[in-house]
């Protein structure tokens, strides 16, 4: 007897000294939507919102051709990621995605203004040498229509409908990366992509520049606290009225966990209020 006693208070110890565990209430399925560069960071962090929460599941559909707001109205999804607000669907931002005008590294071109980076887009500035920079034709590599980077950059810039269609188009951001790379001459092209991917190009060393804009860096704390004007928002846009299992991801994703998932997957996460 004294010996089970004994097993049974050891075992009370180590169960109080175990960690807690992290599920929680929410259930059911939830279908997320989406055709931006968001699938890995939304991946993780459907999939950490599951461990949390056993009871609940989350069907990730992607694809570049996708209309993510349509199938939210239609209820082939939940919830759609998006870069810009529907009156039809609630909207809820979790973080912000940097727009980083990008050039070759052998470009000596270091800024911009916002006006010279509308002018360039719109095709006014046809050479390097206006910007103080080599004696080049500029080459744009533009993005696909109705893609989030694509709708917020103009938007910002007020060129809605302005970029030439003679514009190279590249959908993803590693191939308009590698295109600025690899482009002849080396000095001409300029693109813009999401800040995340541009970043981790520097740091590995690949041979492109991010323009200052407005003598400002694109970087996290200053596209956080808004002094790198070219963002964009990470929503999540659902169907007005309430949803638990909704509610619980964008809460989630809200969280300190979630806010550090996308801040792994290069996104900024939103200031925390005190």
């Amino acid at each position: 007897m004294y010996a089970l006693a004994l097993a049974l208070f050891c075992t009370g110890l180590l169960l109080a000294n175990a960690p807690p565990l992290l599920a929680g209430d929410a259930t059911g399925t939830i279908v997320i939507a989406g055709n931006g560069p968001e699938a890995v960071m939304v991946e993780k962090l459907a999939r950490a919102f599951e461990r949390a929460n056993p009871r609940a599941y989350v069907d990730i559909q992607w694809n570049e051709n996708f209309k993510p707001l349509d199938l939210v109205k239609n209820d082939q999804a939940q919830i759609a990621v998006a870069g810009k607000e529907d009156p039809a669907l609630q909207a809820a931002q979790i973080g912000w995605d940097g727009i980083a005008i990008m050039v070759n590294l052998s470009n000596h071109t270091k800024e911009l203004t916002t006006q010279q980076v509308a002018q360039l887009f719109t095709g006014k500035i046809r050479m390097w040498s206006e910007l103080g920079g080599p004696d080049t034709r500029v080459l744009l590599i533009d993005r696909p229509k109705n893609r989030n980077i694509r709708d917020t950059f103009e938007q910002q810039l007020g060129i809605v409908g302005k970029i030439p269609e003679s514009a190279q188009v590249i959908k993803a951001d590693d191939k308009a990366i590698k295109t600025v790379v690899g482009t002849l001459p080396p000095l001409s092209a300029v693109t813009y992509v999401s800040l995340g991917p541009a970043l981790e190009a520097v740091a590995s060393g690949v041979a492109v520049r991010l323009l200052q804009v407005d003598k400002v860096e694109p970087e996290e704390p200053t596209v956080k606290d808004g002094r790198y004007k070219l963002r964009r928002p990470v929503l999540l846009l659902s169907k007005k009225g309430a949803n638990p299992t909704v509610d619980a991801f964008a809460a989630f994703a809200l969280s300190p966990d979630g806010q550090k998932i996308l801040d792994i997957e290069g996104y900024t996460p939103l200031e925390q209020k005190q």
